[in-house]
Protein backbone atom coordinates (compact mmCIF):
# COMPACT_ATOMS: atom_id res chain seq x y z
CA UNK A 1 0.00 0.00 0.00
CA UNK A 2 1.11 3.45 -0.81
CA UNK A 3 0.97 5.58 2.34
CA UNK A 4 1.35 9.52 3.08
CA UNK A 5 2.79 9.71 6.17
CA UNK A 6 2.14 13.37 8.23
CA UNK A 7 5.72 14.11 9.91
CA UNK A 8 6.65 16.66 12.96
CA UNK A 9 9.94 15.36 13.11
CA UNK A 10 9.02 13.97 16.72
CA UNK A 11 9.65 10.58 17.56
CA UNK A 12 5.94 9.27 16.66
CA UNK A 13 5.77 10.24 13.44
CA UNK A 14 9.58 9.10 12.67
CA UNK A 15 8.48 5.65 14.21
CA UNK A 16 5.16 5.41 12.17
CA UNK A 17 7.42 5.81 8.77
CA UNK A 18 10.04 3.26 9.82
CA UNK A 19 6.70 1.08 11.10
CA UNK A 20 4.62 1.22 8.27
CA UNK A 21 7.98 0.79 5.89
CA UNK A 22 9.01 -2.08 7.74
CA UNK A 23 5.59 -3.41 7.29
CA UNK A 24 6.42 -3.54 3.48
CA UNK A 25 4.57 -0.03 2.44
CA UNK A 26 5.69 2.30 0.34
CA UNK A 27 6.30 5.36 2.45
CA UNK A 28 5.52 9.03 1.45
CA UNK A 29 6.27 11.85 4.08
CA UNK A 30 4.67 14.92 4.18
CA UNK A 31 5.15 17.86 6.31
CA UNK A 32 2.62 20.88 6.73
CA UNK A 33 4.19 24.41 7.07
CA UNK A 34 1.79 26.81 8.75
CA UNK A 35 4.58 29.18 9.39
CA UNK A 36 4.33 32.10 6.36
CA UNK A 37 4.19 35.57 4.74
CA UNK A 38 0.49 35.90 6.71
CA UNK A 39 -0.23 38.69 8.47
CA UNK A 40 -0.39 36.90 11.90
CA UNK A 41 3.35 35.70 10.66
CA UNK A 42 4.49 39.07 9.82
CA UNK A 43 3.16 40.50 13.16
CA UNK A 44 4.60 37.87 15.73
CA UNK A 45 8.09 38.65 14.08
CA UNK A 46 7.80 42.26 14.75
CA UNK A 47 7.06 41.73 18.03
CA UNK A 48 9.62 39.31 18.87
CA UNK A 49 12.29 40.59 16.89
CA UNK A 50 15.08 39.73 19.42
CA UNK A 51 12.34 37.53 21.36
CA UNK A 52 13.23 33.47 21.31
CA UNK A 53 9.72 32.71 23.05
CA UNK A 54 7.96 31.46 19.80
CA UNK A 55 10.31 28.46 19.18
CA UNK A 56 9.65 24.94 19.69
CA UNK A 57 5.62 25.31 19.05
CA UNK A 58 3.65 24.37 16.76
CA UNK A 59 3.33 27.62 15.67
CA UNK A 60 7.16 29.46 15.36
CA UNK A 61 10.00 31.30 13.89
CA UNK A 62 11.96 27.65 13.85
CA UNK A 63 9.93 26.06 11.54
CA UNK A 64 12.00 25.79 8.67
CA UNK A 65 14.78 24.25 10.79
CA UNK A 66 12.70 21.46 12.08
CA UNK A 67 11.78 21.19 8.12
CA UNK A 68 15.63 20.69 7.15
CA UNK A 69 15.61 18.05 10.05
CA UNK A 70 12.59 16.06 8.42
CA UNK A 71 14.12 16.66 5.14
CA UNK A 72 17.54 15.01 6.47
CA UNK A 73 15.56 12.08 8.30
CA UNK A 74 13.82 11.22 5.15
CA UNK A 75 16.79 11.09 3.12
CA UNK A 76 18.45 8.70 5.10
CA UNK A 77 15.59 6.69 4.98
CA UNK A 78 15.36 6.86 1.94
CA UNK A 79 11.38 8.58 2.02
CA UNK A 80 10.31 10.52 -0.88
CA UNK A 81 9.61 13.29 0.91
CA UNK A 82 7.18 17.14 0.46
CA UNK A 83 6.75 20.03 2.20
CA UNK A 84 2.96 21.74 1.78
CA UNK A 85 2.44 25.29 2.53
CA UNK A 86 -0.51 25.37 4.32
CA UNK A 87 0.00 29.06 6.18
CA UNK A 88 -2.68 30.87 4.44
CA UNK A 89 -5.84 28.09 5.42
CA UNK A 90 -4.00 27.63 8.84
CA UNK A 91 -4.16 32.04 9.28
CA UNK A 92 -8.18 31.85 7.89
CA UNK A 93 -9.55 28.85 9.96
CA UNK A 94 -7.34 28.42 12.97
CA UNK A 95 -6.30 31.71 13.61
CA UNK A 96 -9.46 33.54 12.55
CA UNK A 97 -11.37 30.94 14.83
CA UNK A 98 -8.70 31.51 18.01
CA UNK A 99 -9.21 35.71 17.20
CA UNK A 100 -12.65 35.71 17.16
CA UNK A 101 -13.36 33.08 19.93
CA UNK A 102 -10.97 35.18 22.41
CA UNK A 103 -13.04 38.39 21.09
CA UNK A 104 -16.42 36.51 22.59
CA UNK A 105 -14.92 36.38 26.16
CA UNK A 106 -14.83 32.25 24.97
CA UNK A 107 -11.22 29.81 25.34
CA UNK A 108 -11.12 28.29 22.36
CA UNK A 109 -8.45 25.25 21.61
CA UNK A 110 -6.55 25.50 18.23
CA UNK A 111 -5.31 22.33 18.30
CA UNK A 112 -9.19 20.67 17.82
CA UNK A 113 -9.74 22.88 14.96
CA UNK A 114 -6.18 22.16 13.06
CA UNK A 115 -7.23 18.90 12.95
CA UNK A 116 -10.09 18.82 11.61
CA UNK A 117 -9.45 21.30 9.11
CA UNK A 118 -6.02 21.28 8.86
CA UNK A 119 -3.86 18.48 9.05
CA UNK A 120 -6.94 15.86 8.18
CA UNK A 121 -8.49 18.88 5.72
CA UNK A 122 -6.06 20.69 3.89
CA UNK A 123 -3.02 19.11 4.03
CA UNK A 124 -4.39 15.89 2.41
CA UNK A 125 -6.28 17.81 -0.11
CA UNK A 126 -3.30 20.22 -1.36
CA UNK A 127 -1.03 17.27 -1.17
CA UNK A 128 -3.46 15.35 -4.04
CA UNK A 129 -3.64 18.87 -6.16
CA UNK A 130 0.30 18.54 -6.21
CA UNK A 131 -0.28 15.05 -7.71
CA UNK A 132 0.94 13.11 -5.12
CA UNK A 133 -0.87 9.55 -4.90
CA UNK A 134 -1.48 7.44 -2.21
CA UNK A 135 -3.91 5.37 -0.50
CA UNK A 136 -4.14 6.45 2.78
CA UNK A 137 -2.99 9.24 5.18
CA UNK A 138 -0.82 8.39 8.27
CA UNK A 139 0.12 9.57 11.95
CA UNK A 140 1.75 9.04 14.66
CA UNK A 141 -1.56 9.95 16.65
CA UNK A 142 -1.94 7.72 19.75
CA UNK A 143 -5.65 6.43 19.00
CA UNK A 144 -7.60 3.57 16.55
CA UNK A 145 -9.71 3.76 14.11
CA UNK A 146 -11.94 0.67 13.27
CA UNK A 147 -15.16 -0.07 10.75
CA UNK A 148 -17.91 -1.62 12.36
CA UNK A 149 -20.62 -4.16 11.08
CA UNK A 150 -22.48 -1.00 10.38
CA UNK A 151 -20.01 -0.08 7.90
CA UNK A 152 -19.40 2.99 9.74
CA UNK A 153 -15.83 4.64 10.90
CA UNK A 154 -14.98 4.53 14.46
CA UNK A 155 -12.41 5.53 16.56
CA UNK A 156 -11.29 4.41 20.17
CA UNK A 157 -9.49 5.68 22.47
CA UNK A 158 -5.81 4.38 22.88
CA UNK A 159 -4.56 1.62 25.47
CA UNK A 160 -2.44 3.19 27.18
CA UNK A 161 -4.89 6.33 28.37
CA UNK A 162 -2.56 8.65 29.61
CA UNK A 163 -1.09 8.97 26.01
CA UNK A 164 -4.81 8.35 24.12
CA UNK A 165 -5.04 11.86 21.87
CA UNK A 166 -8.68 10.88 20.80
CA UNK A 167 -9.89 13.89 22.66
CA UNK A 168 -8.48 15.93 19.62
CA UNK A 169 -9.62 14.21 16.81
CA UNK A 170 -13.44 14.32 17.91
CA UNK A 171 -14.40 16.38 14.92
CA UNK A 172 -13.42 14.38 12.30
CA UNK A 173 -15.83 13.53 9.78
CA UNK A 174 -16.72 9.51 8.24
CA UNK A 175 -15.58 11.03 4.70
CA UNK A 176 -11.62 12.05 6.59
CA UNK A 177 -11.88 8.60 8.74
CA UNK A 178 -11.97 6.43 5.49
CA UNK A 179 -9.26 7.44 4.32
CA UNK A 180 -7.01 7.73 7.51
CA UNK A 181 -5.21 5.61 9.94
CA UNK A 182 -2.73 5.24 13.35
CA UNK A 183 -0.36 2.84 13.46
CA UNK A 184 0.16 3.47 16.88
CA UNK A 185 -3.11 3.03 18.00
CA UNK A 186 -1.79 0.02 20.05
CA UNK A 187 1.18 0.98 21.23
CA UNK A 188 2.21 2.79 24.65
CA UNK A 189 4.88 5.61 24.51
CA UNK A 190 7.16 3.73 25.97
CA UNK A 191 6.88 0.80 23.45
CA UNK A 192 7.48 3.55 20.41
CA UNK A 193 10.46 4.94 22.06
CA UNK A 194 12.00 1.58 22.44
CA UNK A 195 11.09 0.84 18.89
CA UNK A 196 12.72 4.35 18.00
CA UNK A 197 15.67 3.10 19.70
CA UNK A 198 15.71 0.00 18.08
CA UNK A 199 15.41 1.42 14.37
CA UNK A 200 17.92 3.67 15.61
CA UNK A 201 16.03 7.14 15.33
CA UNK A 202 17.84 10.40 16.59
CA UNK A 203 14.92 11.66 18.19
CA UNK A 204 13.59 8.72 20.10
CA UNK A 205 13.80 10.08 23.36
CA UNK A 206 12.93 13.75 22.34
CA UNK A 207 10.34 15.15 24.53
CA UNK A 208 6.73 15.06 23.58
CA UNK A 209 5.28 17.60 21.02
CA UNK A 210 5.49 21.33 21.98
CA UNK A 211 2.10 23.39 22.58
CA UNK A 212 -0.06 25.51 19.95
CA UNK A 213 2.34 28.78 20.93
CA UNK A 214 4.85 29.51 23.27
CA UNK A 215 4.78 33.77 23.21
CA UNK A 216 2.11 36.08 24.32
CA UNK A 217 -1.31 35.20 22.98
CA UNK A 218 -1.78 38.91 22.20
CA UNK A 219 0.72 38.52 19.61
CA UNK A 220 -2.43 36.17 18.02
CA UNK A 221 -4.98 38.46 19.02
CA UNK A 222 -3.38 41.97 17.94
CA UNK A 223 -5.87 43.65 20.59
CA UNK A 224 -4.69 47.51 22.53
CA UNK A 225 -4.99 47.12 25.77
CA UNK A 226 -8.43 48.89 26.83
CA UNK A 227 -9.09 49.20 30.40
CA UNK A 228 -11.65 47.45 32.13
CA UNK A 229 -13.13 46.57 35.43
CA UNK A 230 -12.34 42.99 37.55
CA UNK A 231 -16.19 42.94 39.18
CA UNK A 232 -16.83 40.16 41.96
CA UNK A 233 -20.53 38.56 41.24
CA UNK A 234 -22.62 41.06 42.97
CA UNK A 235 -20.89 43.92 40.44
CA UNK A 236 -18.52 45.35 42.78
CA UNK A 237 -15.55 47.05 41.11
CA UNK A 238 -12.25 45.34 43.21
CA UNK A 239 -9.59 46.43 40.56
CA UNK A 240 -8.52 46.91 36.82
CA UNK A 241 -7.22 45.44 34.30
CA UNK A 242 -6.13 46.31 30.79
CA UNK A 243 -8.26 43.89 28.83
CA UNK A 244 -10.93 40.38 29.39
CA UNK A 245 -8.60 38.58 26.78
CA UNK A 246 -5.41 38.37 28.86
CA UNK A 247 -7.09 36.56 31.59
CA UNK A 248 -8.93 32.41 31.57
CA UNK A 249 -11.53 30.79 32.70
CA UNK A 250 -10.02 29.63 36.73
CA UNK A 251 -7.15 31.68 36.59
CA UNK A 252 -5.60 32.38 39.97
CA UNK A 253 -2.68 34.31 39.91
CA UNK A 254 -1.80 37.44 38.34
CA UNK A 255 -5.26 38.84 39.29
CA UNK A 256 -3.31 42.18 40.97
CA UNK A 257 -6.93 42.15 43.71
CA UNK A 258 -6.98 41.55 47.74
CA UNK A 259 -9.35 39.28 49.11
CA UNK A 260 -9.76 37.59 52.41
CA UNK A 261 -9.17 34.08 50.29
CA UNK A 262 -8.10 33.50 46.66
CA UNK A 263 -10.03 34.90 44.20
CA UNK A 264 -10.50 32.99 40.66
CA UNK A 265 -11.85 34.01 36.92
CA UNK A 266 -15.14 32.98 36.73
CA UNK A 267 -16.28 34.48 34.00
CA UNK A 268 -15.28 36.84 30.61
CA UNK A 269 -17.77 39.75 29.64
CA UNK A 270 -16.96 40.75 26.28
CA UNK A 271 -19.50 43.41 25.95
CA UNK A 272 -18.69 44.79 29.13
CA UNK A 273 -15.22 44.36 28.84
CA UNK A 274 -15.08 43.04 32.65
CA UNK A 275 -13.44 40.55 34.26
CA UNK A 276 -15.69 38.79 36.96
CA UNK A 277 -13.86 36.99 39.96
CA UNK A 278 -14.97 34.98 43.05
CA UNK A 279 -14.07 32.39 45.40
CA UNK A 280 -13.16 28.71 44.71
CA UNK A 281 -16.60 27.38 45.67
CA UNK A 282 -18.29 29.76 42.94
CA UNK A 283 -15.78 27.82 40.29
CA UNK A 284 -17.55 24.27 40.44
CA UNK A 285 -20.00 23.59 37.60
CA UNK A 286 -22.52 20.61 37.23
CA UNK A 287 -24.24 21.28 34.04
CA UNK A 288 -23.07 22.52 30.53
CA UNK A 289 -24.58 23.53 26.81
CA UNK A 290 -22.98 22.13 23.75
CA UNK A 291 -23.70 23.04 20.71
CA UNK A 292 -21.78 22.71 16.97
CA UNK A 293 -22.17 18.97 17.28
CA UNK A 294 -20.07 16.36 15.81
CA UNK A 295 -20.82 12.62 16.17
CA UNK A 296 -18.39 9.12 15.21
CA UNK A 297 -19.81 6.13 16.18
CA UNK A 298 -23.59 7.41 15.22
CA UNK A 299 -25.46 9.94 12.81
CA UNK A 300 -26.82 11.56 15.62
CA UNK A 301 -28.12 11.57 19.33
CA UNK A 302 -31.42 10.24 19.51
CA UNK A 303 -32.29 9.93 23.50
CA UNK A 304 -30.87 10.52 26.42
CA UNK A 305 -27.71 8.24 27.04
CA UNK A 306 -24.98 7.95 30.27
CA UNK A 307 -21.36 7.97 29.28
CA UNK A 308 -18.02 9.55 29.86
CA UNK A 309 -16.92 13.25 28.97
CA UNK A 310 -13.71 14.93 29.08
CA UNK A 311 -13.92 18.64 29.27
CA UNK A 312 -10.37 18.65 28.93
CA UNK A 313 -7.52 16.95 26.82
CA UNK A 314 -5.75 15.47 29.78
CA UNK A 315 -8.62 14.71 32.54
CA UNK A 316 -9.80 11.19 33.48
CA UNK A 317 -12.82 10.93 31.62
CA UNK A 318 -15.72 11.39 34.31
CA UNK A 319 -20.04 10.10 34.38
CA UNK A 320 -22.02 12.07 32.44
CA UNK A 321 -25.89 11.96 31.68
CA UNK A 322 -26.67 13.67 28.07
CA UNK A 323 -29.75 14.22 26.57
CA UNK A 324 -30.65 16.02 22.98
CA UNK A 325 -31.94 19.44 22.90
CA UNK A 326 -32.15 19.58 19.20
CA UNK A 327 -29.79 18.21 16.06
CA UNK A 328 -27.69 20.81 17.18
CA UNK A 329 -27.43 21.24 21.24
CA UNK A 330 -26.87 18.34 24.04
CA UNK A 331 -27.37 19.16 27.55
CA UNK A 332 -24.88 17.18 29.47
CA UNK A 333 -24.79 16.60 33.36
CA UNK A 334 -22.13 15.82 35.10
CA UNK A 335 -22.16 13.36 38.44
CA UNK A 336 -18.90 14.54 39.61
CA UNK A 337 -18.90 18.81 40.12
CA UNK A 338 -16.55 19.88 37.99
CA UNK A 339 -13.99 22.82 38.60
CA UNK A 340 -13.65 25.91 36.22
CA UNK A 341 -15.32 24.89 33.18
CA UNK A 342 -14.79 27.21 29.95
CA UNK A 343 -16.70 28.15 26.83
CA UNK A 344 -15.66 27.44 23.66
CA UNK A 345 -13.68 24.61 25.19
CA UNK A 346 -14.69 21.00 23.97
CA UNK A 347 -16.12 18.50 25.50
CA UNK A 348 -15.64 14.99 24.35
CA UNK A 349 -17.68 12.39 25.04
CA UNK A 350 -16.88 8.48 25.37
CA UNK A 351 -18.93 4.75 25.68
CA UNK A 352 -15.93 2.46 27.17
CA UNK A 353 -12.82 3.10 24.88
CA UNK A 354 -15.68 4.17 22.11
CA UNK A 355 -15.45 7.89 20.97
CA UNK A 356 -18.96 9.05 20.66
CA UNK A 357 -18.02 12.82 19.41
CA UNK A 358 -18.41 16.19 20.82
CA UNK A 359 -19.05 19.47 20.55
CA UNK A 360 -18.08 23.29 21.92
CA UNK A 361 -18.92 24.15 25.11
CA UNK A 362 -21.50 27.22 24.46
CA UNK A 363 -22.96 28.00 28.28
CA UNK A 364 -22.33 26.52 31.49
CA UNK A 365 -24.58 25.85 34.25
CA UNK A 366 -23.89 26.48 37.81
Amino acid sequence: MKILVGMSGGVDSSTTALLLKKQGHEVIGVTMTIWGETETCKKIKNNNANNQKTHSACLGEDENKKIEEIKKFAQKENIEFHVIDCASAYEEIVLENFREEYSKGRTPNPCVICNSNIKFGALIEYAKKQGIEFDKFATGHYAKIEKNQQGRYIVKRNTNDKKDQSYFLYRLTQNQLKDIFFPLGEYTKEEIRKMANDFGIETANKPDSQDFYNGDYNDILQKEPMEGNIVDINGKILGKHKGFWNYTIGQRKGLMVSAPEPLYVLKLDADKNEVIVGFKDKTLNHKIIANNLNWIAFEKLEEEIKCLAKIRSTQEATPVLVKPINEEKIEVTFENIQNSIATGQSIVLYKDDLLLGGGIIDEVIN
